[in-house]
């Protein structure tokens, strides 16, 4: 039976970095220096650490802020919360991060894909062996959470991962009856990538396609994602009768919002493209990797992705996924699709690699 065990492995619970996170290119960030200029420049020295804030901390809130404790993944305020507005330090009220760059990272945790302003959070290292970087408030010296290098790579590839313990939410609608009414500007229509009113459609598959569909399926730019059946010559695939076909996702995407390549590098980093035909607890070519390209440029794109990937040194062999044209595409049973939606707890043997990340091309290439 091949839906034998709960996950095999836990987003949040994989193996911090062993190496610095990457970081943004030495030049401005034009995204944060718009804000900077947008919200008049607010700094941090506006904001301190409050003794009264801190004497009516909780139990729980003390001990992630003043201790540097970890709150339980899912079992948390704002891991889940798509509220427009913004997140301010539960001791100082520094303006900390924002509604429109959080992301759904399955790890349980209110996730970032960077600060308001780089102003008010300090970035520190930790340990000697298993290095990571703590993420603290500025002026209120609250332990907030860490920053990974595994956040989407159309934004920075940056992932704030914080205790919602550390924060207070400000929705937009009490932004200026609370003070921060510069802030309002973060929430105009330029602040976000616009849609290029197109779609392409990539076609992936690597392991049981529960799980990597339901990854996949909340990506930045992801349109819609179906389950299915290709790769074989079985007509009219079903569960039962999938001869020859990958389980596989199809994957509708705007590329105003994000690109072939960067899904291609997500999908190397939540399943293991170095075991042939297989996937966690699922053995046999149903499970195998592959990338089933609909047009040359596809095609140049995954060769030219798994040629990195090899390259890196990151993952735990060569890659063998195959790359062949896309051919019939055969949806499958209603009870596959967004499976895991329908049951949270069902098996999954996907989980996203925080050291499985590809280097920037300047960066490979300087290493090389």
């Amino acid at each position: 039976m091949r839906r034998s065990s709960q996950a095999f492995g836990t987003p949040g619970t994989a193996p911090v970095l062993s190496r610095e996170a990457p970081r943004r290119p030495g030049a401005p960030d034009p995204i944060r220096s718009h804000r900077r200029r947008r919200t008049g420049g607010i700094m941090s020295n506006q904001y301190r650490k409050d003794p009264e804030a801190v004497a009516r901390l909780t139990s729980t809130q003390r001990r992630v802020t003043q201790g540097g404790g970890t709150e339980p993944a899912f079992r948390n305020e704002f891991w889940d919360s798509k509220d427009a507005g913004i997140y301010v330090d539960v001791v100082s009220g520094e303006p900390l991060f924002a509604s429109v760059d959080k992301f759904d990272s399955r790890t349980g945790w209110p996730s970032f894909t960077r600060p308001i302003d780089a102003e008010h959070v300090v970035e520190k290292r930790e340990g000697l062996f298993f290095k990571r970087t703590e993420v603290r408030s500025s002026a209120g010296d609250s332990h907030l959470g860490h920053v990974f290098g595994d956040g989407p790579t159309a934004t920075g590839g940056l992932r704030y991962c914080i205790n919602s313990a550390a924060l207070r939410f400000v929705p937009y609608a009490s932004l200026e009856t609370e003070g921060y009414g510069a802030y309002m500007t973060l929430f105009s229509p330029e602040s976000t990538p616009a849609p290029s009113g197109t779609t392409e459609t990539a076609i992936l598959a690597g392991g049981c396609f529960w799980g990597a569909q339901q990854l996949l399926r909340r990506r930045p730019g992801i349109v819609s994602t179906r389950v299915g059946y290709s790769g074989g010559s079985v007509p009219n695939a079903t569960y039962r009768n999938h001869r020859g076909h990958a389980e596989a996702v199809e994957i509708v995407f705007d590329p105003g919002l994000t690109s072939y390549r960067e899904i291609l590098e997500f999908f190397f980093q939540i399943h293991d493209p170095s075991t042939k035909d297989r996937q966690g607890n699922d053995v046999g070519d149903s499970y195998r990797s592959a990338i089933f390209y609909t047009n040359d440029e596809q095609r140049a794109t995954a060769l030219d992705t798994i040629a990195d990937v090899d390259a890196s040194g990151l993952w735990p062999g060569e890659v063998v996924t195959e790359v062949t044209p896309a051919g019939d595409f055969w949806q499958a049973e209603e009870e596959h699709q967004d499976y895991l939606e329908k049951d949270p707890y069902g098996y999954t043997c996907h989980f996203v690699r925080p050291g499985w990340v590809l280097p920037k091309r300047d960066q490979q290439v300087a290493a090389g």
